[in-house]
């Protein structure tokens, strides 16, 4: 059977965002663009309600803890949002206290940095972030890796330092498909694909891609690296909506994953597609 056409199968959107748009807290967002509005949880219920996807990870897409917070209290009064993945200044001497009052709400399960914004490939090393990536295991927080191929060895040389700490690398560290120039990226995914410690999530690619004449075969030779790489236990499906929606729909995405995930056995795509986010976050069901 088809674990997607099953009503019992979970099924969790690993990855997408909400926002209020404000021109001032997003720059990143090109103004016309599809993205220039609020994306709130009734909108993306509309689009998965009909697909039969139960709920999502809500993820940061501003530094700030008042996002942060923001998200929490969508998440209160949503129960489709499973988890929050959060902004927490990590190099903040205070952190310690802050990371302890984050995780009090069940709904908080992970922290990310915008580390591909940091002109220095190297940040992720720094003494005062990995303090703070140190106390994350304590508190059961996850941590997302938002990074470019050029950061990926500083990636490969963190995760080896916290064994015990689960990190998942969100969109595949962002393959260069609008090139196809995919050797460096795919050398460096598998030094990381290596720690079994990490994770991935299969998200994001479409706007790595070109956007108005990206087709699945472009696509394919990275998700094969990926799924080579990490095996389909430690992969996780997601759809970073809304910003997917600058090349792709919603629907397209996942009916792309669900063609590409036909071979694979029923565990392994209920995992994809739902249990796998759900084991990593320590989302209950």
């Amino acid at each position: 059977m088809n674990p997607m056409s099953s009503p019992s199968a979970l099924r969790i959107d690993a990855h997408q965002h909400f926002w209020k748009y404000d021109a001032a807290q997003y720059p990143w967002i090109p103004p016309g663009s599809a993205l220039h509005r609020d994306w709130l949880p009734a909108d993306l219920a509309a689009v998965q309600e009909p697909l039969g996807v139960h709920g999502s990870v809500a993820v940061q897409a501003r530094q700030s803890e008042e996002e942060s917070r923001w998200l929490l209290e969508l998440a209160e009064g949503n129960p489709r949002i499973a988890g929050v993945v959060g902004w927490v200044d990590l190099r903040d001497p205070g952190v310690e206290e802050s990371l302890a009052r984050w995780a009090s709400n069940p709904k908080f399960v992970g922290v990310r940095h915008v580390v591909q914004d940091e002109p220095d490939d190297a940040f992720m090393l720094g003494a005062e972030f990995q303090r703070g990536v140190g106390l994350l295991e304590r508190f059961g927080l996850r941590y997302d890796l938002l990074i470019y191929p050029r950061q990926l060895p500083a990636a490969v040389e963190l995760v080896a330092r916290f064994p015990l700490q689960r990190f998942v690398l969100d969109h595949g560290a962002k393959p260069p498909l609008a090139s196809g120039v995919l050797g460096g990226w795919e050398r460096e995914l598998r030094r990381l694909a290596q720690a079994p410690n990490v994770w991935c999530k299969v998200s994001g690619l479409v706007t790595e891609a070109d956007w108005e004449r990206w087709d699945w075969e472009g696509i394919r030779p990275a998700l094969e690296v990926i799924v080579e790489a990490f095996g389909p236990r430690r992969l996780m499906w997601g759809s970073d909506w809304p910003v997917c929606l600058h090349a792709s729909s919603y629907e397209r995405w996942l009916e792309g994953m669900e063609r590409w995930t036909q071979a694979w056995s029923t565990e392994e795509r209920a995992g994809f597609f739902g249990e796998n986010a759900a084991r990593f976050y320590g989302i209950a069901e």
